[in-house]
């Protein structure tokens, strides 16, 4: 415990905070360490905290992570913000103002709700004493920058868009730049030092400052989940403790540490969850179309009677950029422009005998929306020529969001010619010849220009064929499906006419009427009432384009005042802008106005711009009755439509609806709670003609009960009538029969899918609250997209999210769909204000909707995909999303919130005995899982064997015998043998060690002497240097003269905890250990004697030290494991003897063979390989120092082919570098003559399970220059025995299985097939040396397990080492991990040793060498590496597996946990932008396949990740230095 006196009421609750967290985190942090942040952290309070140090307040050391606090804001400063009056754009007058009051931070008005805004801020105060701690992710500083966005990124073409041009905006934007990086540089100085993760609570990055001064630790604690997760406290769960009472939030603290995490269950569905009452709909019918006796028998009859009878007449007014009409198209110019492009069609475009188009052939209209009179006149050429038009948005880039899909759909319809306008066709994109580029998947098209002169006049006596209308095509109007596919609806003639004659019959349009259009012409409303029922009713449209709203948005009223129009189209955000700039123009009149006809009816946040618009234009002559709602859809066209109302007459009502209740798909009027409340305004009544029914959105067309919320579905002449070539989708879209509860149709009346979700009320009339599209089905609960951008919105989103751009869609991960938000983030929005934002929207959106979001990201202004006209393009986003292109710029997820349908965590059973798993075995007729190498016994032994038991006497017999065999070879980087040693010269190189060992070093026998050399012969000279002088040898790796740092301490550490009496190395190593530089590492005073072999006098021992018993110590083998443990273990002149005996028996090797060897040789089988096993056998060892490797990769490979060597030992690293290096430079390999078909053996020396993949990829890659596939295999060791599997010469080819990942996890083995979900390849570890026994036991019991289960692999062999070497020997670790007897079933009472390891041993139908039935040992994985998450063991290999292959740019990945987290490294090789788009990929894979939680992702460096000489890697190094903040990473997220 520490004690800390602090004055209570002179400091704020602030600086406690941070007191308290830096004292947590640091535990035993140093006195001065202490003082010094102390001192810093109270500085600008010492005055008033002097002499009074009155409170006492006990901090324990836990380790507690950094939070940042974040607070909604206190009511005081709420209730100032309301009273301070926003300036609005209202106040200026000129335009120019008015765009720069609005830019960047616009609202999308869509939206607009100031009810939910409210309703908003109170579910916001409601969080006001339940503050959330939410860390702060850490990111680099160069990364995000964020880069004027129109330097990469087409113009901004949205409904808010282009204000003042893009110079202006580019200096606005890079002064906003600079004014974002001072503020982030303010604020980190302002926060306490450091930089990233940190120490045990990993991120020292800013202790956020905690507005306001209520509360208290209790508070936070209470609603902190440990390890950066948190929950929002819903109300029935959250206890709050009492502020006075400091001492329950460390208790509480405490709890949530020991319980190991909160993880949810299965949720089950709520049992007051409501549900409908009422009874079964029945279907509503319209009033009944009137008969009309002179209505025209098609469209183009009506253009015809027009355009001959009253040619004066006008039809379409155009407006230029300014606003001003610029040119009108009377009736007569439209007939006679029609009839000369229908006469090209026909019979210009090609000869007479091969037309081009033929009458039914679909083309493609081309043209922008500032141009209304070319694409009326073209609509109609095509009419009259009986082909049918697909109108579609102009291309800006060869590679548009959703471009692809409109291709998909011109390549389906079969279209070959594309009409545009000449100006159009110049400013499409061109290829370097002047050629229109050919855009990304669509159809080689022909571009027709249709502007008149050049058009053909037709003869006098050519008319075009006008038919009355049937169901033939008419045209096609695309549609882009929730998915992103673009699929075109086809409206026949019929269809077509009936709807003008519903659409007048219901707006009541007569001749001559003037119209308004705001909305796009080229489909939907703007097509049906500015394109259509205009020319049905020779009315005049003045179509108003979005480049003029832009710049003008007032000008749709200017043109209804100029013109008196009777109505207008339009939408939400054009009634907004109107009021944003009404100032403007004082003097409109909108009396003559009989029909305000809102378009987007059907968006439920419609009703708030509507009265709003309402109240500011009534006294401009605006009528509340002309107001009229409608609601439409691609397939169904018109839905439904308010009439014009009577003066006088009341209102129609509004619903109030509960949130809660509709998520459930039931109508309920809200009364509980105010803030989830919907309100909805009626879309009016079904169209004339038409019967409307509402059927469940999903399964069977079952028609819902009154008060239940459904689909509507419209059965009349006037919808579509199919989704062209798509005859499935377009039976469950166009021609459904509704059934009821019972499942029997009712009627035989098809009825067509709107889309559209609604109910019908009293009074028949239609009420719409969202759209099938923007559906999203979260845990069996609906909720809307566009309610949860209405709440993102209403989040004081102005100072973050730019202009209002925010897209909400859902993904599947692990079977639910899961909420995804996305916004754009203004250029100039602080870190901390974006954070802000981004913990408030999560707060409103749980508090409004009670929905978690699983993920919210902000993506720099600008970047998202756009559709034609500037929205945000949801599928591609969603795409872009879920492939890892998103590049976001602030990412926050919340899987810990949102994914509550985990399974339980595992409760471990009472474990079975081990006589009743034996007893089981024998029933079941299973055998023990043992194996064995072949018995040494009856191999035969050779004189040399008989006759020396030592090593050291080996090596004098073989310089008596053969003092010129040289035994080996040492290659340096271009190949050339650099030093050899025969037979008699390392006799004598050794002879003289061991004399200066006696008489520079005065060592006695027994002595242990640390060898500090590079990879080479100097080294094996002084290992048999130490045998002679009756040293015992312990080979170290030397330090990294650039990396003195992090290599030197663990060579001090071997060196003190070897007790060596004396180093040998090299003179260069000699003046690197007593440099400054390594001074500064460690203490250079207290080497011991330190000997370099350099330059040695020529003497002789007197006579050289024989060894009393073969069990007395040879040398040490010292390594550091993957989990970071140093552990040194005895090797003694029998294990020494028997060791080699048994690889030189596996592979055959006597004196005149060669070996390469690529390894490194200081622990290990890579050790006994480089020294002991040619000195034993005989052969010739070629070696080749691992680190020659970088600077010449063809290296090894070349050495085997020149001397055409048949057996190679390499590592992973080794081999990785070769596969990775390599890869693409076969064919210069082949140049070279290099060729492996020599190679019978290729060895992988390794301590873990064998890596497939990559020996896969290496085997498939040298195939070509004649690697055998079976050459490659690997082996197995462990500290307890070095080599217990190797491949060898003969026996079967090592065997493979695939396991199950989730048995695995439970510690059972369950074989499955190739292909099989979830499923694991393992291949077996070579073969079972000889001499070596080796059982399968459960590490719990002791006791044998059956073939095919996992258990712990424990060995018998005489080449096992004796024990640990220790300071402190621990005798029980010893006899536990040394000397150990099976627990039952072994009457022998065979001693084991335990290598750490689980596997599983598995009878095969093969062959081994001595007759048998072939038993294979697979290694799963060593045990202290696994993770013990949720009650289950995870190999962290499997997860790094699975999110390795997420993304193309994870170089490594590696895996740790931390209290109770996952934490996920991943080493990031593209570019740093990508670093966020990992975050949510990485969640996702790990919770897909492993039913996990990440808790931290740190994005790294490539390189970052801790790797050991035989390519493991060293997670727990890893986690030290994420712990101790020594990272320096890229992005550091905290998954809540």
């Amino acid at each position: 415990k520490k004690i800390l006196f602090l004055e209570n009421s002179a400091l704020p609750l602030r600086i406690m905070h941070n007191l308290f967290l830096f004292l947590a985190i640091l535990g035993d942090i140093t006195q001065k360490g202490y003082e010094k942040k102390r001192s810093k952290l109270l500085s600008p309070y010492i005055p008033q905290t002097q002499g009074r140090q009155r409170e006492l307040l006990l901090l324990s050391d836990n380790h507690i992570p950094n939070f940042l606090f974040l607070e909604t804001e206190s009511a005081v400063q709420k209730e100032h913000r309301n009273q301070t009056p926003a300036p609005s754009a209202a106040q200026t007058s000129a335009p120019s103002k008015y765009h720069r009051t609005r830019s960047g931070g616009a609202r999308d008005e869509r939206y607009r709700s100031d009810i939910h805004t409210e309703a908003v801020q109170a579910a916001l105060a409601k969080h006001k004493e339940q503050k959330m701690a939410l860390p702060m992710p850490t990111k680099r500083r160069s990364t995000f920058v964020q880069s004027p966005a129109d330097a990469c990124t087409p113009p901004d073409t949205s409904s808010a868009s282009e204000d003042e041009g893009s110079l202006r905006r580019q200096a606005a934007l890079s002064a906003a730049l600079q004014q974002s990086l001072q503020n982030a540089e303010s604020w980190i100085n302002r926060s306490i030092q450091g930089s990233s993760t940190s120490s045990s609570a990993s991120s020292t990055l800013s202790h956020g400052e905690v507005k306001g001064t209520s509360g208290s630790l209790a508070d936070v604690f209470a609603n902190t989940r440990i390890g950066r997760s948190w929950v929002y406290p819903r109300s029935s769960n959250y206890v709050p403790f009492s502020s006075q009472h400091p001492g329950n939030s460390f208790m509480i603290y405490n709890i949530f540490i020991t319980s190991g995490g909160f993880f949810g269950t299965v949720p089950q569905p709520d049992p007051n969850q409501p549900k409908p009452e009422g009874r079964q709909m029945t279907p509503v019918k319209g009033e009944p179309l009137g008969v009309i006796c002179n209505w025209p028998p098609a469209l183009e009859s009506a253009l015809q009677r027009w355009g001959t009878t009253q040619a004066k007449c006008p039809c379409l007014t155009a407006l230029d950029v300014t606003g001003k009409p610029v040119y009108t198209l009377t009736y007569g110019k439209l007939w006679s422009r029609s009839l000369k492009l229908a006469y090209t069609l026909l019979n210009k475009l090609g000869t007479k005998n091969e037309p081009v188009l033929k009458p039914g052939d679909r083309v493609a209209l081309v043209y922008p929306n500032n141009d209304p009179v070319m694409f009326m006149v073209a609509f109609y050429g095509c009419l009259l020529a009986e082909v049918i038009p697909v109108p579609i948005e102009v291309p800006l880039t060869r590679k548009d969001a959703g471009g692809q899909q409109i291709g998909f759909l011109l390549g389906s319809c079969g279209i070959a010619l594309a009409l545009t306008s000449e100006v159009c066709l110049k400013g499409l994109p061109k290829t370097q010849n002047g050629e229109i580029v050919q855009f990304k998947g669509w159809p080689r098209l022909k571009w027709v220009v249709t502007d008149s002169k050049y058009l053909s006049k037709p003869p006098k006596d050519w008319q075009p064929h006008i038919s009355p209308a049937g169901t033939e095509p008419a045209y096609i109007e695309y549609k882009t499906s929730k998915e992103g596919s673009v699929m075109g609806v086809t409206v026949s003639r019929l269809a077509m006419l009936s709807h003008c004659q519903a659409l007048s019959q219901a707006c009541n349009y007569s001749e001559g009427e003037t119209v308004v259009n705001v909305l796009d012409f080229k489909k939907d409303a703007g097509l049906w009432h500015g394109m259509f029922a205009n020319v049905m009713n020779k009315m005049h449209t003045i179509s108003v384009p979005y480049s003029v709203m832009k710049t003008c948005p007032l000008s749709w009223v200017q043109r209804v005042h100029a013109h008196k129009a009777k109505v207008a189209l339009v939408k939400c955000r054009d009634l907004h802008w109107a009021m944003m700039a009404h100032r403007d123009q004082r003097d409109v009149s909108l009396s003559s106005l009989r029909m305000l006809i809102v378009t987007d009816g059907a968006n439920p946040w419609s009703v708030s711009s509507c009265d709003a618009f309402l109240s500011l234009f009534q006294s401009h002559g605006l009528k509340p009755e002309a107001i009229c709602p409608c609601a439409t859809s691609a397939e169904a066209m018109t839905v439904a439509i308010r009439r014009p109302g009577v003066p006088g007459a009341p209102l129609p009502g509004r619903a109030i609806l509960s949130m809660n209740g509709l998520s459930y798909g039931v109508i309920r009027v809200n009364t509980e709670d105010k803030n989830s409340a919907l309100t909805v305004q009626d879309v009016g009544h079904v169209m004339p003609g038409g019967m409307m029914c509402i059927v469940r959105p999903d399964g069977p067309p079952q028609l819902c009960k009154t008060d239940e919320i459904g689909e509507i579905c419209v059965s009349s002449r006037t919808g579509g009538m199919m989704y062209f070539g798509l005859a499935g989708v377009t039976k469950n879209t166009f021609e459904v029969i509704p059934v009821n509860s019972a499942g029997s149709p009712v009627g035989d009346v098809p009825f067509i899918r709107s889309g559209l979700l609604g109910f019908v009320g009293p009074g028949s009339l239609v009420f719409v609250v969202g759209k099938m599209d923007g559906l999203l089905m979260v845990s069996g609960r609906r909720h809307n997209a566009d309610d949860i951008v209405a709440t993102g919105l209403a989040v004081e989103s102005i100072k973050t999210v730019y202009r209002g751009r925010i897209a909400v869609f859902s993904v599947s991960v692990f079977y639910d769909e899961r909420i995804v938000v996305v916004a754009e983030q203004r250029p100039d929005a602080s870190e901390e204000d974006s954070f802000q934002w981004m913990s408030r929207v999560l707060q409103a959106i749980d508090s409004i909707h009670q929905v978690g979001v699983y993920c919210l990201a902000l993506v720099p202004a600008n970047t998202l995909p756009k559709t034609p006209l500037g929205g945000i393009h949801i599928s591609q986003t969603k795409q872009l999303f879920l492939e890892g292109s998103l590049h976001p710029c602030n990412i926050l997820m919340c899987p810990h919130t949102c994914v509550t349908n985990l399974p339980k965590p595992r409760q471990k059973q009472p474990g079975v005995g081990p006589a009743s798993v034996m007893v089981g075995n024998l029933v079941a007729g299973k055998r023990i899982a043992q194996a064995a190498g072949r018995d040494l016994g009856q191999i035969e032994e050779n004189d040399l064997v008989r006759k020396h038991q030592f090593l050291a006497e080996i090596l004098q017999w073989r310089a008596q015998a053969t003092p010129d065999h040289v035994l080996f070879m040492l290659l340096n980087a271009k190949g050339t043998t650099v030093c050899t040693a025969s037979c008699l010269q390392l006799h004598k190189r050794a002879e003289r060690i061991a004399s200066v060992l006696g008489d520079k070093g005065h060592l006695n026998a027994g002595d242990n002497v640390v060898l500090l050399y590079p990879p080479g012969i100097e080294l094996i000279a002084a290992f048999y240097g130490c045998l002679y002088a009756g040293c015992i040898p312990v080979t170290v790796r030397p330090p990294h003269a650039q990396n003195l740092a992090a290599t030197l301490p663990t060579v001090r550490m071997i060196v003190d905890v070897s007790k060596a009496a004396c180093i040998l190395t090299t003179q260069t190593l000699m003046r690197l250990l007593r440099s400054r530089e390594a001074a500064a590492a460690v203490d250079v005073k207290t080497w011991p004697t330190i000997i370099d072999t350099d330059d040695l006098p020529r003497k002789r021992l007197p006579q050289l030290y024989k060894p009393p018993t073969p069990e007395m110590l040879a040398y040490l083998d010292f390594s550091v494991s993957t989990t970071g443990m140093l552990t040194g273990v005895k090797m003694s002149h029998s294990a020494v003897n028997a060791l080699c005996r048994a690889i030189k028996l596996q592979c055959e090797l006597y004196s005149s063979r060669q070996i390469a060897i690529c390894l490194d040789p200081y622990c290990g089988l890579g050790f006994a390989l480089w020294c002991l096993c040619s000195v034993y056998s005989g052969h010739q060892s070629i070696l080749i120092p691992p680190m020659e490797l970088e600077n010449n990769l063809f290296l090894w490979l070349s050495t085997v082919n020149q001397y055409k060597i048949r057996d190679t030992f390499c590592s992973y690293s080794v081999m990785e570098l070769c596969t990775k290096g390599l890869g693409n430079q076969v064919e210069v390999l082949k140049t070279r003559g290099i060729n492996l078909s020599c190679i019978r053996t290729c060895v992988v020396v390794a301590e873990e399970r064998p890596r497939i993949a990559l020996q896969q990829s290496f085997s498939k890659l040298f195939k070509d220059i004649g690697l055998s596939p079976r050459a490659v295999s690997t082996t197995f060791g462990s500290r307890v025995n070095v080599a217990i599997c190797l491949q060898g010469t003969s026996g079967p080819d090592p065997t493979t299985v695939y396991v199950d990942l989730k048995s695995l996890r439970h510690d059972r083995v369950r074989l499955v097939e190739r292909g099989a979900p979830q499923s694991l390849l393992l291949s077996e570890s070579g073969k079972i040396l000889p001499g070596v026994k080796v059982v399968i036991v459960n590490p719990e019991t002791k006791g044998p397990v059956g073939d095919s289960h996992l258990g712990e692999i424990w060995v018998n062999s005489p080449h096992t080492a004796s024990g640990y070497y220790t300071i402190y020997d621990s005798e029980t670790l010893q006899a536990d991990h040394f000397n150990t007897r099976l627990s039952f079933g072994d009457a022998a009472q065979t001693l084991w040793a335990r290598t750490g390891y689980l596997g599983f041993v598995r009878r095969t139908e093969l062959t081994a060498a001595t007759g048998e039935r072939h038993d294979a040992l697979y290694v799963v994985g060593a045990l202290d590496e696994t993770l013990e998450l949720r009650g289950l063991r995870y190999h962290p290999i499997d997860i790094e597996t699975s999110v390795s292959r997420i993304h193309r740019s994870i170089a490594e990945c590696a895996v740790f946990t931390w209290t109770n987290l996952l934490v996920v490294v991943v080493e990031l090789c593209g570019s740093e932008q990508e670093a966020l788009d990992l975050v949510p990929l990485v969640t996702n894979v790990v919770l897909e396949e492993h039913y996990l939680i990440v808790g931290v992702v740190v994005v790294v460096d490539p390189g970052v990740i801790p790797i050991n000489s035989r390519g493991e890697k060293q997670r727990m190094h890893l986690r030290d230095s994420f712990l101790a903040d020594q990272l320096d990473p890229i992005y550091v997220a905290y998954n809540m």
